[in-house]
């Protein structure tokens, strides 16, 4: 299958064409600029050939269309509200939350593995005329930095990763907060493939968090067909 050529830059400003392999993504527009993680450079072709990112790339290229409905752990942080500042949306997917923080006027680092979803972003941040406060990321989460990048709000509604959840907590800017929501072990009972390294263990993730931060809001959110999941929002104190 033809590959997508991606334009990227790099840490360094230097802009870089990327062919990438495996499912291509829909017509729509360029995702140009992309703010490249500063893990993979254009010869590298581990990312196109990642098995995340072709999983995912398969599923949206599947799907009738994505509905850009913020999550409600977005729409809850949001209305806090977070500090002045920019927030990161990590496995962002095609995201309404995305979409909601930049139509609040804040500059938004959205980061997924998939080429297609970040296309469906870039597509329907153009329609709405929010694509410039929209920096959109390629990279596998377990290899993302923020480059020293400090965030109003942090979040996460679709993934987990302990090691992830560590970056994560030194990217939230003092004062600022960190919405988290993934599948619980429960999610096991409903979901019996689901791998148990992607699920939250008992009190997690409030448990995994440094000092400094203060638990706003937890609950878990039973759901016997599609999985069990724990959804956390905490601020960080300002120091």
């Amino acid at each position: 299958m033809p590959g997508t050529r991606l334009t990227v830059q790099a840490p360094d400003g230097r802009r870089l064409e990327v062919l990438t392999s495996g499912v291509t993504a829909p017509a729509g527009p360029a995702v140009l600029p992309v703010a490249w993680a500063g893990v993979r450079d254009a010869g590298d072709e581990e990312l196109a050939e990642h098995p995340d990112r072709l999983r995912w790339n398969a599923r949206y290229a599947e799907a009738s269309g994505a509905s850009f409905v913020p999550h409600p752990l977005a729409v809850r942080a949001l209305s806090v509200p977070p500090p002045d500042g920019p927030v990161a949306d990590l496995a962002c997917g095609p995201s309404g939350a995305t979409l909601l923080a930049a139509a609040a006027r804040r500059e938004v680092t959205a980061v997924d593995i998939s080429d297609v979803a970040l296309r469906l972003l870039a597509g329907e941040a153009s329609r709405r005329g929010l694509r410039d406060r929209i920096t959109l990321v390629q990279a596998d989460l377990r290899e993302w930095r923020p480059a020293g990048a400090r965030y109003a709000l942090v979040l996460c509604t679709g993934y987990w990763d302990r090691a992830v959840f560590a970056t994560a907590v030194t990217a939230v800017a003092p004062g600022g907060l960190l919405g988290w929501e993934a599948f619980t072990a429960g999610a096991l009972r409903a979901r019996p493939g689901l791998c148990p390294q992607w699920c939250l263990g008992e009190g997690e993730p409030g448990s995994l968090l440094g000092a400094g931060f203060e638990i706003l809001d937890v609950r878990d959110l039973p759901d016997s067909e599609r999985g069990a999941k724990r959804a956390m929002l905490a601020r960080l104190a300002r120091g």
